[in-house]
């Protein structure tokens, strides 16, 4: 039985391990049954991918995809709080390839380097944070050449322009995107 808040790892080597996560406003863990049908799609991809957890909140896409054999996980947040539970978890899964940081998202694109394979985009809903996100990274190029972009949003949030929808699926009040720049 899963505690308030606590979320599931699904598959890979963590399979079936629990993550705790804060009470924080707008901290909603994607479903179990959107990261089964995202991990599915994902599958070609995520080996050895370097993967981006922005809106991190619970860590759980990132941790998933460490999980299923992706090289490094960055997990990105803001609240203190959510910080301290991503940096548990880290330590009791013995993530050493996992990194956390307490900032700002945007800040954390404008200032990385070198681009990822995936970059997951989980926001709170209704803060309109996903656009500012899209846009940094396509301004600062942080997408390898195959690489793709998951996106959960509200289900009636208008769709980013600038990318071609690979997959698309609603579940419940959210709606799974993946998505490619054009």
């Amino acid at each position: 039985l899963m505690a308030k808040n606590e979320v599931r790892i699904i598959g890979g080597k963590w399979g079936g391990r629990k993550l705790k996560f804060p009470d924080v406003q707008g901290l909603r863990p994607s479903q179990d049954r959107a990261r089964e049908t995202l991990f599915n799609w994902l599958a070609p991809w995520t080996d050895s991918a370097r993967v981006l957890d922005l809106f991190a909140g619970s860590g759980v896409l990132g941790f998933e995809a460490i999980s299923r054999g992706a090289a490094t996980a960055d997990l990105v947040d803001i609240s203190k709080a959510t910080v301290t539970a991503l940096e548990h978890s880290k330590a009791m899964l013995g993530a050493s390839n996992a990194h956390v940081f307490r900032r700002n998202a945007i800040k954390h694109l404008q200032t990385n380097q070198a681009p990822y394979d995936l970059i997951f985009i989980d926001p709170p809903f209704n803060k309109n944070l996903a656009k500012p996100a899209l846009e940094a990274i396509i301004e600062h190029q942080l997408l390898t050449q195959d690489g793709l972009i998951y996106l959960e949003q509200a289900r009636r949030t208008d769709l980013p322009s600038g990318f071609s929808i690979y997959r698309d699926k609603t579940f419940g009040d959210s709606r799974a995107l993946l998505l490619e720049p054009q």
